[in-house]
């Protein structure tokens, strides 16, 4: 129905008004000490009364925790936003894996806001109980469980995981009905499989290393992408200017922090439009967007601090705000 968002959009429009904008983002910078730009937060609502004001992580964690509670509240059907949390979910079959193959248990490394908590994957990995998980998680799982137990590889297990994840979002975004989505995952995955080109590059992997990391996606030719991988930075650089990601040659010509950079404005660039509708999901996932890149910018700041950076160095990390 044309109205199914009306009021959570109209609610998501008052919580926008809290969002920091460019200017808030530069007072923070401005903090001349990292106990400073923590107590800017606290005075900003940032955290809660049970959050250990001295822990800036566990303040970040809260906010992320907020975002999405308040979401639950406005919508019934918290699949919609698969797009956006298959990643954290994924995180959690990782884990979990390596977890219960060390032998260890350390539950604060899961995600508990995804349909399977950190308990409940190690359970089903435990117990190799891979058809409890989602279709499409699960000939995944069952490979990456393989590779860990019979080589230890954790970087091929991480391989195999992340790929299953950029598949999953990419099929999330087949069923999605909204725009948004489909044009989040596709930015997405494109941008992953050029990071892993570029990493490739740097650390001299192969053809097939890369065939078996990239997802097919609609924007790049992942072969020609991987092909210039093996020759230099410059034949990636020549073949994504060639492509709808010429801005993140340009950034990646000159830093790979300025690419990073890139790639999270262009989110930002794509959810913006979202302003002006009121009759879809896509404000509500331009929301959680804007609001997970607040999230990363502030812990990009509250790093330079605590590293002492100086202002100019933060600030070439920073982000766009949405507002």
């Amino acid at each position: 129905m044309a109205d199914k968002y009306i009021y959570a959009v109209a609610r998501v429009r008052a919580l926008e008004m809290s969002l920091f904008s460019q200017t808030t983002i530069e007072q923070l910078i401005a903090a001349k000490t990292y106990k400073e730009s923590v107590q800017f937060l606290i005075e900003h609502g940032w955290g809660d009364s049970e959050t250990d004001h001295t822990d800036a992580d566990a303040i970040l964690n809260v906010e992320t925790e907020k975002t999405w509670a308040v979401i639950e509240e406005m919508v019934e059907d918290m699949s919609v936003f698969d797009v956006i949390l298959l990643p954290d979910l994924f995180h959690n079959l990782k884990a979990a894996i390596k977890t219960i193959v060390a032998g260890e248990v350390n539950a604060d490394i899961f995600y508990d806001n995804v349909a399977i908590d950190g308990k409940e994957m190690l359970e089903i990995v435990k117990n190799r109980d891979f058809k409890a998980l989602p279709s499409y998680m699960q000939a995944c799982a069952e490979e990456a469980y393989e590779c860990m137990t019979h080589t230890g590889d954790g970087q091929m297990c991480d391989v195999i995981i992340d790929k299953g994840t950029l598949l999953a979002i990419l099929e999330a975004a087949d069923d999605a009905k909204d725009e948004l989505l489909k044009a989040y995952a596709e930015t997405t995955v494109a941008v992953a499989d050029i990071k892993i080109a570029v990493r490739s590059l740097k650390t001299a992997k192969s053809m097939d290393f890369m065939r078996r990391a990239m997802a097919p996606c609609k924007t790049l030719n992942i072969d020609r992408l991987a092909k210039a991988a093996l020759s230099g930075m410059e034949d990636i650089i020549k073949y994504l200017s060639e492509t709808e990601y010429a801005g993140g040659a340009e950034a990646l010509a000159n830093s790979s922090s300025a690419f990073e950079r890139w790639c999270d404005n262009r989110i930002i660039e794509t959810i913006r439009p979202q302003k002006y509708n009121a009759f879809t999901v896509g404000p509500l996932v331009a929301y959680i967007l804007a609001r997970l890149n607040e999230i990363k910018t502030v812990r990009i700041i509250l790093s330079g601090k605590l590293n002492g950076l100086p202002e100019e160095a933060i600030r070439e990390r920073i982000r766009e705000m949405y507002v």
